[in-house]
């Protein structure tokens, strides 16, 4: 579960897209606004400790709906809900938001863009907008936490490309004209868009709809980047993609090696009309597996055929002349690595016994080297099947893991491997040793100690034989290290570069920024200056009292002295760096030859990207993306800043609507959009963080809609939960939840921008989960709520949840009180709750909401529940997300704007709770409309 205040920041900011590790990677950036991706053509030279830019997810925003039409006031007034015709809690049909809501999700999206390997052409990969519920409707498959289209071969939900243009990126920095990608099907889907290492062609997947609804298969496509001319890579048409794991690879500038479907493989596994016997688990053994909430589980026998039929693949090596050669057998492979120098391949796949109570990232996991046609070298490890890994933060796999090749070498592996059995409650020292080799190493030498570390390996960043950086962290102290070695050098002993607080975001010095290599890879940039000094390049979010100011530092590795090169404007912008551009060749770079690329946005101006060259420093603009949403352009946005009771400092962001005057227009109704989040320090749960100058992105459920309904929206209210020293802060979740709310509302009516009887709640996931607590212990704050694909029960995960890492039996009383649905006795205000029917995120089952409906519904709450059909965790379709703006725009409207007196609406309440007492219940039924009434059928977990 992600924080909402991120999610709705998400187009502020760049993020590294969640890639396996394949070799020709696409440079990508996604404008807003819904977010801003950075594609990086990057191997394993970079651990994702090392990135800055790697917390972003997609933006998602409010739902809602409503219950109780019986007892409720009409709509009133010009900004109130269209008529709700009369609706029961059975009703059915997909209803649309008022226009002004409507115009903004509606608004075409903008393009990713996707940078060559050597920087000197973009990629505009075109996008469709929201997509119908008819995709989300196509029949699929969930086995070992996936979840499968078969028709297709792929991951089901898949969004895709609609078109691909090519600029070039100018000498002076602007773009060439475009020129479109064509030959491909009209109306192709497009994924896995790739480059070539030399940037002379790309490779992409291209799907065509078949009848009554079905996907068809993925077929690989080429496309020259001088002519723009696509052809099929495969000359015969029976050739598709596998890709439920891996999908393809540049081997070299006219290679590929494709996971593809057996060519032999027959019909899918019939499921037996009578099972051969019960279905058993057994722990004679007595063994210790505690497992979080896992979904989409295989259940059976019959699940397992079937995982293997959809996840086997055949390797074919693919060459531009249309030469196809097929390596290995075929297997369940699940990443293909090929070395910088292109000789070898790593291939890790997973094979039986398989689990019923973990997914497929648990199965027993083979890894293998072999050359690069397909010739087996040796096995480098065989995992067994790990189901007992302990739900204690930092805890691991057994045996060998990260397994990736040195970026700075043609073909040198590294591995770490933990020494505590991989559980964090074990003390041990060292807790993991990181380890390295030749991939075929002479006359029978052992791997090579690299380092030995105290606290959690997480990860390496790449230079040379004289400079590799490895970090550790441990996530109950939050403390974290960044270690300096000389890989090559055995007479260097490393030494810390940093040591420091994962949550101390003032002191973070910033990552260092990776050049390309003539192979490929990615290693950390090396910048000369005249005098012949050498340093890297660090890249911070500068994070301060005031708000986020990026910057880029030149860093002497070895005194630890910097010099800052380049900085965030602080007054009207917010800038930050987004990559390196002048990394064409290898070996130090000059620092008078440097050139980077930027983003630059403020509250106002959507992000627009630019390039920037020393030592003039001239900045040139690249891109010319139109306002997302011009009807907001003149929203009001203020970083906050205010004080918990027990002295924390907090901070949100308050948006008012466009125009709005605090003199004139008196207190608006006012939406409150947050997510709760851990900390063990109080001097770090009340630093700053983000910018104030950042642009507001809004997306297809965002809060931010109801500024065009003349709301004040208080986005992001950090509401920490602290547990200094032994203390755990889930131990006081409900105390400091409370008094982080009453501190934002008293903020926002002390500035007279919000009316204290119109103050709604919302969150989606953990805020979902912090709403419902806000409404069963203070109901005092607010006159009603939203909550989002939550969990209410914590009995329902007992082995952890959030990062609560304790067992419900090990912290009972804090399991208890903080569960709602153990207060459901305490919700007097009126509460929305909404949940896609196939949710797959751990923890957050259909069922967390259906339960905690029914308990608020025995004690006569005014609530309403919405199950979306076949949507997930977050909401994708085009009606879904409607009908939640619908119903959230709705329930806004008569349970916020027209609202009651807090005196009154609870006179009325407890009126009406003594009514339905002594009435034994059946007005409540006949208020909230008749029970168990025509839901779609669903099976819950």
């Amino acid at each position: 579960m992600s924080s909402i205040s991120i999610l709705h920041r998400a187009c502020l900011r760049l993020a590294l897209l969640p890639l396996p590790p394949l070799r020709a990677r696409a440079t990508a950036l996604r404008p807003p606004p819904l977010r801003r991706h950075l594609h990086l053509p990057h191997r394993s030279a970079m651990s994702t400790a090392a990135s800055r830019l790697s917390h972003i997810a997609a933006a998602t925003g409010a739902g809602g709906g409503a219950a109780g039409e019986s007892n409720e006031p009409p709509p009133a007034g010009p900004a109130a809900a269209q008529e709700d015709d009369g609706l029961l809690s059975g009703d059915m049909g997909y209803r649309l938001p008022p226009k002004e809501i409507q115009d903004i999700v509606d608004a075409p999206p903008l393009p990713v863009l996707s940078f060559s390997p050597n920087k000197d052409k973009i990629l505009f990969l075109k996008r469709r907008a929201l997509p119908p519920l008819s995709d989300l409707a196509k029949p699929e498959e969930k086995l070992a936490g996936l979840r499968i289209d078969g028709n297709s071969n792929t991951r089901s939900r898949m969004s895709f490309y609609t078109g691909i243009s090519i600029h070039k990126l100018l000498d002076d920095g602007t773009l060439g004209p475009e020129k479109e990608v064509n030959g491909y099907p009209v109306g192709a889907r497009i994924n896995f868009v790739t480059w070539s290492q030399d940037g002379r062609h790309i490779s992409f997947t291209v799907r065509i709809d078949e009848e009554d609804n079905k996907s068809g298969k993925l077929r690989v496509w080429i496309a020259d980047v001088e002519s723009g001319e696509a052809r099929p890579l495969f000359k015969s048409p029976e050739i598709y993609l596998n890709a439920i794991f891996d999908s393809s690879v540049w081997i070299d500038n006219s290679t590929l090696l494709v996971c593809t479907i057996p060519v032999t493989r027959g019909s899918p596994p019939q499921k037996p009309s009578v099972p051969s016997g019960p279905k058993i688990q057994s722990n004679e053994t007595k063994n210790v597996v505690q497992v979080r909430t896992f979904q989409d589980l295989l259940k059976d026998e019959y699940d397992a055929d079937l995982f293997d039929y959809y996840a086997t693949s055949q390797l074919v090596l693919a060459s531009l002349d249309g030469t196809v050669k097929p390596i290995g057998s075929p297997a369940v492979y699940t990443s293909i690595d090929p070395s910088p120098d292109d000789k070898y391949l790593m291939v890790s796949s997973v094979h039986r016994p398989y689990s019923y109570i973990v997914p497929c990232g648990r199965f027993p996991k083979k890894v293998e080297l072999w050359t690069v046609d397909g010739k087996f070298i040796r096995e480098l490890c065989d995992l067994p099947l790990a189901e007992d890994i302990p739900i204690t933060m930092s805890s691991v796999r057994k045996g060998k893991r990260s397994i990736n090749w040195r970026a700075d070498k043609p073909s040198t592996l590294y591995w770490v491997e933990t020494q505590d059995g991989g559980d964090a409650k074990v003390e041990v020292s060292p807790r993991d040793i990181v380890y390295m080799e030749n991939a075929e190493p002479i006359n029978g030498e052992q791997p090579e100690i690299l380092h030995k570390l105290d606290l959690r390996y997480a990860g390496t960043s790449w230079c040379d034989e004289s400079l590799a950086l490895v970090y550790e962290s441990w996530y109950k102290t939050r403390k974290t290290r960044t270690w300096v070695l000389s890989p090559d050098k055995k007479d260097v002993s490393p030494r810390i570069l940093f040591d420091r607080s994962s949550e101390d975001v003032y002191s973070d010095p910033g990552s260092p920024m990776l050049r390309r290599t003539d192979m490929g890879t990615y290693v950390i940039a090396k910048i000369k200056k005249q005098d012949g000094s050498t340093y890297v390049l660090l890249n911070g979010m500068g994070a301060t009292p005031e708000g986020n100011v990026p910057f880029l530092d030149l860093f002497d590795i070895n005194t630890g002295s910097k010099e800052r090169i380049w900085e965030s404007d602080k007054e009207k912008y917010y800038e930050t760096v987004v990559a390196l551009m002048s990394d064409k060749t290898d070996g130090e770079l000059s620092l008078d030859q440097l050139k980077i690329l930027t983003s630059k946005e403020s509250k106002t101006e959507n992000t627009q990207y630019y390039l920037q060259t020393w030592p003039e420093k001239k900045q040139v603009k690249v891109t010319n993306f139109p306002h997302p949403y011009p009807q907001l352009a003149s929203l009001y946005k203020e970083m906050i800043r205010y004080q918990r009771k027990d002295g924390v400092q907090l901070t949100a962001n308050l948006y008012l609507p466009p125009g709005y005057d605090p003199s004139k227009d008196g207190p608006l109704p006012c939406l409150v959009w947050s997510y709760p989040g851990e900390f063990k320090s109080k001097d770090a749960a009340g630093q700053v963080r983000g910018s104030p100058n950042e642009f507001p992105g809004i997306g297809a459920t965002s809060p931010l809609l109801w500024l065009a309904r003349g709301f004040a929206i208080l986005s992001g209210p950090t509401i920490p939960i602290i547990g200094e020293g032994d203390e755990e802060a889930n131990d006081r979740y409900v105390e400091q939840l409370v008094a982080s709310a009453e501190a934002a509302v008293e903020e926002v009516v002390k500035r007279g921008v919000a009316h204290p009887d119109k103050i709604a709640v919302g969150g989606h996931s953990y805020g979902a989960f912090m709403t419902a607590n806000l409404l069963a212990h203070a109901p005092h704050l607010f006159c009603c709520g939203v909550a989002r694909s939550g969990a209410y029960n914590r009995t329902l995960t007992p082995f952890g949840f959030q990062n609560e890492d304790r067992t419900l039996w090990e912290a009972t009383s804090t399991y208890v009180e903080m569960s709602p649905f153990m207060s459901a006795n305490k919700i007097k205000k009126p509460i929305l709750l909404i949940h896609g029917e196939q949710d797959n995120n751990s923890g957050t089952l259909t069922m967390q909401s259906d339960r905690f409906f029914n308990a608020l519904k025995g004690h006569g709450a005014l609530s309403r529940l919405v199950i979306l059909p076949f949507e997930s965790h977050g909401y994708s379709a085009r009606e879904s997300i409607m009908h939640v703006l619908w119903e959230t725009d709705r329930w806004l409207q008569n349970y916020c704007v027209n609202s009651a007196s807090k005196a009154d609406s609870d006179s009325v309440a407890d009126s009406e709770n003594k009514t339905l007492s002594a009435s034994g219940g059946s007005a409540a039924r006949e208020a909230l409309g008749p029970e168990g009434s025509s839901y779609l059928p669903r099976s819950l977990l």
